[in-house]
């Protein structure tokens, strides 16, 4: 099976290693030249320097022969682009796109995306199995019941990592719900764990806090107005 994904970023790498792993043919797309460069050299001639939301790009890595795409950039506009131009101009069979923002779903498969995956609701559905009565499993999923889902990526040098959760200043309604390590395995936090650089961080909190969640947990507080919802 041909299989093309796009975004080089830790789900691409990661997606691309296990589907060379499973004997598939592979190619990814990034538009980073450094990242592409990293790749290449780990991984061989695996990567293709560009932008995978072009038609261009797409034809040149061989779309209109390709079994399956992939859309796994941090950003829901241009998995959605990228699956479209291949869907629709190179009739690529299946196309699947990464989601960040769950509210989306809807809008992709409207729109004739075949499968999305968001790791937003991935993680809500780690929390519902594996903590079935913490009280915060009930709330993640209604946010008409006023509360808003924060799902953010330590980065090694903010001065966040290395400090646990109790020595954050999170704000008083806030709440930590899933730690997701670099290559470990999803935990809900105490208060006395750590936060290490490559983090995922999934929280819970009133729109008006959202701002100053994101800045104490990336070790950048945020003063000001709160962004509208």
């Amino acid at each position: 099976m041909y299989i093309i994904v796009i975004g080089g970023g830790r789900v691409g790498y990661y997606l691309l290693k296990g589907l060379l792993n499973e004997g598939h043919e592979v190619l990814l797309v990034e538009r980073d030249a450094r990242i592409c460069a990293t790749i290449t050299e780990e991984m061989g001639s695996v990567c293709y320097h560009g932008d995978g939301c072009e038609a261009a790009t797409l034809g040149e890595v061989g779309a209109s022969r390709a079994d399956m795409l992939v859309a796994v950039t941090g950003d829901d506009a241009d998995n959605l682009v990228a699956c479209q131009v291949a869907k629709h101009k190179y009739h690529v069979p299946r196309t699947i796109a990464r989601i960040r923002n769950p509210q989306n779903e809807a809008l992709f498969k409207k729109l004739g995306i075949d499968v999305t995956i968001s790791t937003t609701a991935i993680i809500l559905e780690y929390i519902e199995r594996e903590v079935p009565t913490h009280p915060l499993a009930r709330l993640l999923a209604v946010e008409e019941k006023g509360l808003v889902i924060v799902d953010i990526t330590i980065a090694p040098e903010s001065s966040t990592a290395g400090k646990a959760v109790k020595d954050l200043d999170l704000p008083e309604e806030s709440k930590l719900v899933l730690v997701v390590p670099h290559g470990g395995v999803a935990h809900v936090p105490s208060g006395g764990t750590v936060l290490r650089g490559g983090d995922q961080i999934v929280a819970v909190t009133t729109p008006e806090l959202r701002d100053k969640l994101e800045g104490a947990l990336r070790g950048t507080p945020v003063s000001g107005k709160p962004r509208k919802k």
